[in-house]
């Protein structure tokens, strides 16, 4: 294992590991990258993996991202000539994975590019200049010679269009690029401490992976068709090698629930245009937290029977507006899913930021002449998307995804036993209020469901529901303050924190509040105060149970009392 280090950014480097014979993997280690698109946090900074095939003929599979340029292109040329390599495999062409391809193509013209389609048509807008290339499709064997024959496996919308696995038969190692990986960054080369790992495994799979359930299980179902699979090497995070079963095992669970839900969410979007796909990402996400299903549609590459099908059944549509310019296929599936859309459907749209897009209102109008609600406002990028707005685009998701559920809610609640939900309803608890920033991202929530959970540490529980929008700030490492009210002094904080918030709305707009240490909000009229931070994560059907350790805390008034909630049933808060 060697490690580089770029001396102008120290937390940059590059690690060398031969994981299979012939087999060497370039990772390309980001230590203090906190964000990741900008549109989720990252606590444990990132990995881009690249990997080198050698047989009779070599292949790079992967490259890195452009701020690695220097280093990554030092590693590889100190590893292989450029121009010994034959083949390039393009897993998908988001910039992270491939942002150095044309750099190796300078080195070696004659490279073969290999990809699905639709990849080598992106790759083609990316490069701008003439390349070898050989189109692959799903079951097709590339053979590098002395055993490696690399078989490809069709996996679209994981998490882009143009995504495919590539399996070599001969080390029996599986390269997923996005899927099944995970942001985090240490030395380890591979899965074997599955502890450290696992809350980032599941937040990136929610993240990125939860709203492509459905293409998660058709590319499962094509793996399974394959020999044995004794490692996956991801394009993020350590490879998969100690825990493959049950890492997969997961990814299989969590997709197939995803899967089941009764109400499914079609989101269009136009890949490499504006900010269209990351947007539509964190509307998904949003979308995904209230049980409802999502399917992802670029509108550059899409089969119109698909877009048909998929409109008649789904009962909500969320649409990316697409450039002005763009070509006929894309506007070709626009209209396609305005011929296929019905009353009582559900509508969401949304500029795409690229500077070029169609107007909003003229096609918002058109939807509600057929019939459709909308179920958010209209969102509108005039600048560059920020943490904000991506907090915006999901939360408009949760609040589309709740109006769709509202009478399945309604009937779930009324289904419980009156004696065992009025039995339920007299565990009494106090009021709360979480408060949570991160970055410029700030959130609150009323809570009820706390409980101290451990002396040493000192430690507390809260039931947070998945819908919540800040459930996103409460993941494993983030820090928050729970505001104790005050019995006799609370209902003005009680009233305001219920109300319901529009999308990207200042939940403190008008509160009193100061910063505590950690960085969150402290309201000024609570009782008392904890500063804490989230330890663990347990997940139950509707909501996260979450373990976090108090760091410090403050009380106002030692004489006053903390408001206490009484409930009638056990099936509401």
């Amino acid at each position: 294992m060697v490690a580089l280090t770029d001396t102008n950014q120290k937390r940059l480097t590059t690690q060398i590991a031969e994981i299979a014979p012939n087999t060497t993997a370039i990772r390309s280690l980001d230590w203090e990258r906190d964000r990741f698109d900008i549109e989720f946090g990252l606590q444990n900074g990132t990995t881009y993996n690249s990997f080198i095939i050698r047989g009779a003929k070599t292949a790079l599979v992967d490259t890195s991202h452009e701020k690695f340029r220097k280093l990554y292109l030092d590693t590889l040329t100190k590893l292989i000539n450029p121009v010994e390599i034959d083949y390039i495999v393009i897993s998908h062409t988001e910039p992270d994975h491939s942002g150095l391809v044309k750099d190796i193509l300078q080195l070696n013209p004659e490279i073969t590019v290999v990809g699905s389609k639709v990849a080598l048509q992106f790759l083609e807008d990316m490069v701008h200049q003439p390349f070898k290339k050989q189109i692959v499709k799903n079951g097709e064997v590339l053979d590098l010679g002395n055993g490696h024959e690399l078989e490809f496996v069709s996996a679209p919308n994981l998490h882009w269009p143009d995504t495919m696995f590539t399996y070599d038969r001969q080390t029996q190692i599986l390269y997923t690029c996005d899927a099944f990986g995970l942001h985090y960054c240490d030395e380890y080369t591979f899965d074997q401490d599955l502890g450290a790992i696992e809350a980032d495994f599941r937040f990136y799979y929610d993240c990125l992976m939860a709203p492509n359930a459905r293409s998660v299980l058709s590319a499962m179902k094509r793996m399974d068709e394959l020999g044995t699979i004794s490692t996956i090497a991801t394009g993020h995070g350590p490879l998969l090698q100690h825990n493959v079963c049950e890492l997969t095992g997961r990814y299989r669970t969590w997709s197939q629930t995803k899967a089941k839900a009764e109400t499914t969410v079609a989101v269009f979007y136009v890949s490499d245009y504006g900010y269209s796909d990351r947007l539509s990402q964190s509307i998904a996400s949003g979308i995904t937290k209230t049980g409802v299903a999502v399917e992802m549609i670029d509108m550059r590459s899409s089969d119109l029977q698909e877009i048909q099908e998929l409109v008649s059944r789904s009962a909500g549509i969320v649409i990316s507006m697409p450039p002005t310019s763009a070509n006929s296929s894309v506007k070709t599936a626009l209209s396609t899913v305005l011929a296929a859309a019905k009353g009582k459907q559900a509508i969401g749209l949304y500029e795409s930021g690229g500077g070029d897009d169609e107007p909003i209102d003229p096609l918002l109008s058109k939807f509600r002449d057929l019939g459709l609600s909308a179920a958010f406002p209209a969102i509108r990028i005039k600048t560059s998307p920020t943490e904000n707005t991506y907090k915006l685009c999901e939360e408009a998701g949760t609040d589309l995804g709740q109006w769709l559920t509202r009478d399945r809610s309604i009937k779930e609640l009324k289904a419980i036993d009156s004696n065992l939900e009025k039995a339920l309803g007299r565990i009494s608890s106090g009021l709360y209020i979480i408060t949570a920033q991160k970055g410029d991202l700030t959130s609150a929530m009323l809570a009820s469901w706390v409980s101290q959970a451990s002396f040493i540490p000192l430690g507390l529980t809260i039931a947070v529901a998945k819908d919540r929008a800040i459930e996103s700030l409460m993941q494993v490492g983030d820090r928050f303050v729970l505001n104790v009210l005050e019995e006799g002094n609370h209902l003005h904080l009680m009233k305001h924190f219920l109300k319901r918030f529009s999308p990207g709305a200042d939940r403190f707009a008008g509160i009193k509040t100061q910063r505590a240490e950690n960085g969150s909000p402290i309201l000024t009229d609570a009782l008392a105060y904890l500063e804490c931070v989230v330890t663990t994560r347990m997940e139950t059907s509707d909501h996260w149970i979450v373990y976090s350790t108090v760091d410090a805390g403050r009380v106002s008034k030692l004489e006053a009392l903390t408001a206490v909630h009484h409930r009638k049933v056990g099936n509401y808060y």
